[in-house]
């Protein structure tokens, strides 16, 4: 059995397996057909809490509840969810937690592309096997839908705007009758209870193809908003950049919260076009300035600050990282970056040792 330890990333359900069985063994509200622990139990998988003999359920989400509890009850119906939001504001993460607290296993995944086909969303055979045998059960080979719906699992579809339409559309039976017929073998595969789809979607990066109306009515969209607050953007970014440090075993570098909170100042105003405190205009640069981006920005400085610094975060080991964030058009950014950095940077007070960093990178 793989040790958990020795994993780059392992999937929610190994990373957080101890929270999981927690809450299992101690949740006692009714659960729908094959959940392995009920609505309020996964709420609090995804928010965190603390449980009556002193567990404490880590957060995986910071974002409002009720947007959670409405994702929760619609894997509970009928209904797929569409987890819908701009890049970076955790759909794919939230999708992984969701599909690891209901089913136990987060790994039934169609990653969505332009050369994304039918097979992965229905079935393919295994072309030896189909040649000297002919078309048969052992021949087939199941999508990750298919595997869901036989073992009452949740199924990931994620970028599903990036796939083809017609290949999309073949998602409409399967959510719609709940059942994936095999003409070639004259059955089908009908979905056991318990069964369900979460698919994601960026709603400023539209992707290739937009959803069929028949194919969205079939999902009950969730809308997952950036961070309301830059004390709520802190808190995720801290958060995440702990555990990817842990995960690379970076050398342990001391709190850096002040960098931090300058990172994601400078990503929340150039993202909403606006000072914090509202009293100068800016312009945005092309890109989308995530909170994964922030996330990134920050765990790269700490590679630096660890590896070739003094073990401590400072303005220079966050300088390139942020530059490289903000600059995706290298005519255009560059002038929103440089403006920036000389109309806001500059004049901000304890900001001149980054005003430095950043100018020295910039060129």
């Amino acid at each position: 059995m793989t040790d958990v330890d020795t994993l780059l990333r392992p999937h929610a359900e190994q990373a957080f397996a101890h929270e999981i069985a927690a809450l299992v063994a101690a949740d006692d509200r009714p659960r729908p057909p094959a959940w392995q622990m009920s609505p309020w139990a996964v709420v609090t998988y995804l928010l965190g809490g603390t449980l009556p003999d002193g567990t404490v359920i880590t957060p995986k989400y910071v974002g409002p509840r009720r947007v959670v509890e409405v994702a929760v009850a619609t894997l509970a119906t009928d209904r797929a969810l569409l987890l819908l939001g701009v890049p970076g504001t955790a759909k794919t993460w939230v999708s992984e937690h969701l599909a690891a607290a209901v089913s136990g296993r987060s790994t039934l995944v169609v990653q969505g592309t332009s050369g994304t086909s039918e097979d992965a969303i229905r079935y393919g055979w295994n072309y030896a096997r189909l040649l000297s045998e002919g078309p048969t059960d052992a021949a087939l080979v199941p999508s990750p839908v298919m595997t869901a719906m036989r073992e009452a699992g949740i199924a990931r579809v994620e970028e599903l705007t990036r796939i083809p339409s017609d290949v999309q559309d073949a998602l409409i039976t399967v959510l719609s009758e709940k059942s994936l017929p095999v003409p070639e073998l004259g059955s089908e595969v009908q979905a056991a209870k318990g069964f369900n789809v979460i698919a994601t979607a960026n709603d400023r990066d539209r992707g290739v193809n937009e959803l069929s109306s028949a194919l969205r009515r079939r999902f009950n969209t969730v809308v997952l908003p950036l961070p309301a607050t830059q004390d709520e953007e802190v808190e995720i970014v801290t958060r995440r950049v702990a555990q990817v440090g842990a995960s690379l075993e970076l050398p342990e570098v001391p709190p850096a919260d002040e960098e931090i909170r300058r990172v994601v100042t400078v990503f929340r105003e150039l993202r909403s076009g606006s000072t914090l405190d509202g009293r100068q205009a800016l312009k945005t640069p092309s890109g989308t300035l995530s909170t994964a981006e922030a996330i990134s920005v920050v765990a790269h400085g700490l590679a630096l600050a660890a590896h070739f610094g003094d073990g401590v975060l400072r303005p220079a080991d966050v300088a390139a990282g942020i530059v490289g964030a903000v600059v995706k058009d290298p005519v255009a950014d560059t002038a929103v970056w440089v403006e920036y950095l000389e109309s806001v940077v500059r004049e901000r007070d304890g900001w001149h040792d980054f005003y430095g960093a950043c100018r020295e990178v910039s060129g």
